[in-house]
């Protein structure tokens, strides 16, 4: 059975499926304007503070809302139509890329809007991130899963490679503003995709989860409870704040240590994007999906942060960011997929709204630390930063390997699941 399903889970694609394969396209389209916005931003702030404390602080805004509010976004998933929620994000973000690029464009512009602007993107993703990846399990199931998972991975990956090289060029010929522009454009595609889905072939629980006061708390103990989704959590909360912290670090080497313009940082940010691309086709979502995996991974991603934070120039440093964008894709693809597999059908947006609070809502305590650290010991010192994330999750995993003990031989039917190991 264990080698049927290996090759039933090695042939599924989720391609196959027409409401995967909307959704699919409308991430193409949208996913590179995002990354536009972001390489924009970062270079905005700096053009108007030039002080990385001042990139920490528009970072933290935007992942707040995550922080703060995000388990409960993960309920409000959990109950109630995930399609539709995601029609009223997609738009939100788009109003407010296309109010961003107007005031860039006219010359309005000031840091403070940029910085309310930049809450704003962040309360609407911290509805719109966990619904959305919990919704790739009502558009696939079973075998498929974690390859929708990976693709959706090589998909951001892909357009951290396109994205910032074409922001940079934008940048230096039209200016930001253009960057914004594009981006409010680009929310068009998953809108159409996904107001033409056929909502019957959606794989939805019989019964949706109740909208109770104590809903955000059964997802906390239903984490608490399963070691196999506390430790990925755990380790992603970590690695989450000191080490995904590339809207900061990055943009302080090309500016501060490297001294490029908008054109060489976008190229250090898509070198990453090519490496993690390459490492999301070949290995994102074909990896077992355990904290094995996570603990390997997570020493890769800690080699490659060190090798860019001793780089001697761009060219080294943007070759190391290929080593690194291929250790963080397998990293967090894995354990979404972890997760997403583990948790109860129910319970899956609360499950997904951890691990996004984790991933992405840390970003508010990290991200100013890096800024600040950047500022004050230098540039390589924000990526020693990531590095020390890197090395507490491999010991967080290890220990849980100890803790486990060996496994006995003869009790090779009670092993525990992959996801545990």
């Amino acid at each position: 059975m264990t080698a049927m399903a290996s090759i039933a889970g090695s042939r599924a694609t989720p391609l196959r499926t027409r409401n995967y394969r909307l959704y699919f396209s409308g991430q193409l389209i949208s996913v590179p304007g995002t990354w536009l916005q972001t390489v924009a931003q970062a270079w905005l702030v700096l053009q108007l503070s030039s002080s990385g404390a001042a990139l920490g602080v528009t970072v933290a805004l935007q992942t707040v809302p995550v922080l703060v509010i995000g388990a409960w976004t993960g309920s409000v998933a959990d109950a109630i139509d995930k399609r539709r929620l995601l029609v009223a994000t997609q738009a939100t973000q788009g109003l407010l890329a296309l109010v961003l690029g107007i005031l860039a464009v006219t010359g309005l512009v000031q840091l403070w809007m940029v910085w309310i602007l930049a809450l704003g993107l962040g309360i609407a993703r911290a509805f719109d991130t966990p619904t959305r990846q919990a919704f790739v399990s009502e558009l696939v199931q079973g075998p498929a899963l974690p390859r929708a998972i990976g693709i959706n991975s090589t998909v951001v990956s892909a357009a951290r490679m396109i994205g910032p090289g074409a922001g940079g060029a934008i940048i230096a010929v039209f200016g930001v503003g253009v960057c914004f522009l594009i981006n409010a454009a680009s929310f068009v595609g998953p809108l159409c995709a996904l107001l033409a889905m056929d909502v019957t072939k959606l794989e939805r629980p019989e019964v949706p989860a109740a909208r109770t006061p104590r809903a955000v708390r059964a997802g906390l103990s239903h984490v608490r409870s399963r070691r196999e989704l506390l430790v990925p959590l755990l380790m992603m909360a970590i690695v989450g704040t000191l080490a995904y912290e590339f809207q900061v670090s990055i943009p302080l080497m090309a500016h501060s240590a490297f001294h490029l313009g908008a054109t060489g940082f976008g190229l250090m940010y898509a070198a990453m994007g090519a490496g993690a691309v390459l490492s999301g086709v070949t290995l994102a979502g074909k990896v077992p999906p355990r904290v094995r995996t996570l603990g390997i991974a997570a020493a890769a991603f800690g080699l490659a942060l060190t090798a860019v934070a001793v780089a001697p120039g761009p060219v080294t440093a943007s070759i190391g960011l290929a080593f690194v964008g291929a250790a963080s894709v397998v990293y967090s693809s894995s354990t979404n997929a972890t997760l997403q597999l583990r948790a109860a059908p129910g319970m899956r947006g609360r499950v997904v709204a951890l691990y996004v609070m984790a991933f992405m809502g840390s970003t508010a305590i990290g991200g100013p630390l890096v800024g600040v650290v950047g500022q004050l010991l230098g540039p390589r010192a924000s990526l020693g930063v990531g590095v020390v994330g890197c090395v507490a999750a491999v010991l967080l995993a290890a220990g849980m390997r100890a803790a486990r003990g060996p496994r006995p031989a003869s009790s090779a039917s009670s092993s525990p699941s992959p996801a545990a190991r």
